[in-house]
């Protein structure tokens, strides 16, 4: 059991409640976003309550259980772990890696004496499962990267100007607290992360043979992150920096970063029509340090980097993001949770007249009384602009974990 672990009380509050419970707890994320230590922070909570407890732990990335590959193995070595007469938890760390893991979750969610836990690194191969095979029997928690208050308390800092720099340029993978603070340790380390994520997660599980083009898209939507795109604009892009591809091998691509939860596609939604948009999206990246160590980190893309780090935070929040469409205008962030809806532009400063009546006059032109924001990198101790909150990017991240 690992001692030094440092609790992520957002997700631990999420599945306290189901801890016990005939439902089968699936943790998914990208790679190293700390899926692996929440369940053991789940096993020290259930040791704690009960020291006699029987933990049953499958690790996918430990050669120790490389002889588990199919459904009947996985649910043969739980059953011959399994002590009788008593609740027995299992965890299994990469379950995607078993074949047809599914009928073996749902052959042992029949035994009472089993509570069941699993981690996925594939959204499409987790989600269709959990939708289909195990629906009503599981429960799905997305983990995410770090928040900025996470990064501080992981990185033992203070809030600062300098402490949010290094957030927005490493990016908040939560093995960075075990590394030296140096541009070319912490790039290398995530050059790795990804390498690993696209050989593993990609071009092995879907046979992939255009490499390249995988790298070259991912480039481009890194360098793009923000930027409103169909999937035949990226191809004719592409095209035009003689990149042969053709919309549906973008979009296949595309779709492959997002099941390695490498990216995020985030559709329009149109505020007056209530509807959403069927041409146009954004992409953001999971983690700002992977993008970084893609393309680099450059002065020119603080703008892009203070968006995509207000869409991560809504997300861990846990607010269903989509990009709002106002006539002509466009609103950065429409994020609904529990009913309720929060409208967000992103700005790099307000101290230009023309930026100040661009970002607060489209908030203004929304008809209804949701609370609304924007938020920049300057620092901001004032009033509200007729209703319209102004944050800086330090508090409005902080204000979300407190949430």
């Amino acid at each position: 059991m690992k001692e030094d672990i440092i609790y992520r009380q957002r997700y631990l509050e999420r599945v306290r409640p189901f801890i016990g419970k005939a439902l089968i707890k699936v943790f998914t994320g990208q790679r190293r976003v700390g899926k692996s230590y929440l369940l053991f922070q789940i096993m020290k909570e259930i040791q704690l309550d009960n020291p006699q407890a029987n933990i049953i732990y499958i690790n996918k990335e430990d050669l120790a259980f490389s002889h588990i590959k199919t459904a009947p193995e996985l649910a043969e070595y739980v059953l011959a772990n399994k002590k009788a007469g008593q609740i027995n938890y299992v965890f299994i760390d990469e379950i995607q890696e078993i074949g047809e893991f599914e009928i073996a979750l749902r052959s042992l969610l029949l035994d009472e004496e089993l509570d069941l836990y699993c981690t996925g690194s594939n959204a499409h191969l987790l989600s269709r499962d959990i939708a289909g095979a195990l629906s009503g029997r599981a429960i799905e928690i997305h983990v995410h990267s770090l928040s900025y208050a996470e990064f501080l308390q992981f990185m033992q800092q203070d809030d600062s100007d300098k402490a949010m720099a290094q957030f927005l340029k490493y990016g908040g993978l939560p093995y960075l607290k075990d590394l030296p603070k140096q541009d070319d340790i912490v790039f290398e380390y995530l050059r790795n992360i990804y390498s690993t994520i696209a050989v593993r997660d990609i071009v092995h599980r879907y046979a992939l043979r255009n490499v390249q083009f995988l790298e070259q898209l991912t480039q481009f939507l890194a360098s793009n992150i923000g930027n409103l795109f169909s999937a035949k604009k990226i191809s004719d892009f592409l095209k035009s920096q003689r990149i042969s591809a053709s919309t549906t091998q973008v979009q296949n691509y595309a779709e492959y970063l997002e099941n390695a939860f490498l990216i995020y596609k985030v559709k329009r939604y149109d505020i007056e029509g209530k509807r959403i948009f069927e041409i146009g999206e954004k992409y953001y990246f999971e983690d700002l340090g992977l993008r970084n160590a893609l393309i680099g980190y450059r002065a020119q893309d603080r703008g892009k980097l203070l968006e995509n780090a207000i869409f991560n935070h809504l997300q861990i929040a846990g607010y269903d993001v989509k990009i709002g469409g106002l006539n002509s205008q466009e609103i950065d962030f429409v994020a609904e949770k529990n009913g309720e809806r929060i409208y967000v532009q992103a700005t790099l400063t307000i101290n230009e007249e023309k930026t100040l009546e661009r970002e607060f006059g489209n908030l203004l032109k929304i008809q209804d009384n949701y609370p609304k924001y924007v938020v920049t990198m300057d620092e901001f101790d004032g009033n509200t602009f007729q209703g319209i909150n102004c944050l800086s990017l330090r508090d409005f991240l902080l204000k979300l974990d407190r949430e």
